[in-house]
């Protein structure tokens, strides 16, 4: 599968108590997880995000329905710490997921990559002109969801796309 972000970075490796932490608070709404989950994030990401300029912070879109049930976007709440640590601008709106996909868990890979193929799109036409974004989620896989929000992105005119997770799985 080619990827259409430049790099991926994850704050830690994915062990069975990150994966429970991260499982509890974006499945069972445990936000008292939050604080150490996004510490973890921008401990790893702000200094490696200094060091060079980036236009925008936007996290993975939910579909509303998925957003609805669950009450929350994780990925987006992450990204607001560190766009708080960074002074990077967060843009919660600049890509939408167009299509409800399929929970990626229990999906292989050539199945993860063909359920978000179509799922993103950017919202209302824009243009982002060679800027420079910073995708974040909370867990990187197999990189199919994030690669899919990236070529969105680029398809849009975004110059580079980079993503950071809290978690890279193995």
């Amino acid at each position: 599968m080619e990827l259409d972000f430049s790099h991926a970075r994850a704050a830690v490796v994915t062990t069975p108590l990150i994966l429970d932490v991260v499982h509890r608070y974006k499945y069972r709404r445990a936000l008292w997880f939050e604080p150490f989950l996004a510490e973890l994030l921008v401990g790893r990401a702000a200094p490696a995000l200094a060091q060079q300029a980036w236009d925008w912070i936007v996290p993975v879109p939910l579909h509303t329905v998925k957003e609805r049930e669950r009450e929350f976007n994780q990925a987006a709440r992450l990204a607001t710490w560190l766009s708080a640590a960074t002074g990077i601008p967060l843009n919660a709106r600049l890509l939408k997921r167009v299509q409800p996909t399929q929970t990626q868990t229990a999906l292989t890979r050539p199945e993860r990559a063909a359920n978000v193929r179509n799922a993103f799109a950017l919202r209302g036409g824009r243009s982002l002109s060679g800027q420079r974004v910073v995708l974040v989620d909370d867990v990187l896989t197999t990189g199919a969801t994030t690669s899919a929000c990236a070529r969105a992105l680029r398809q849009g005119g975004a110059g580079e796309v980079c993503v950071w997770t809290v978690a890279r799985g193995v």
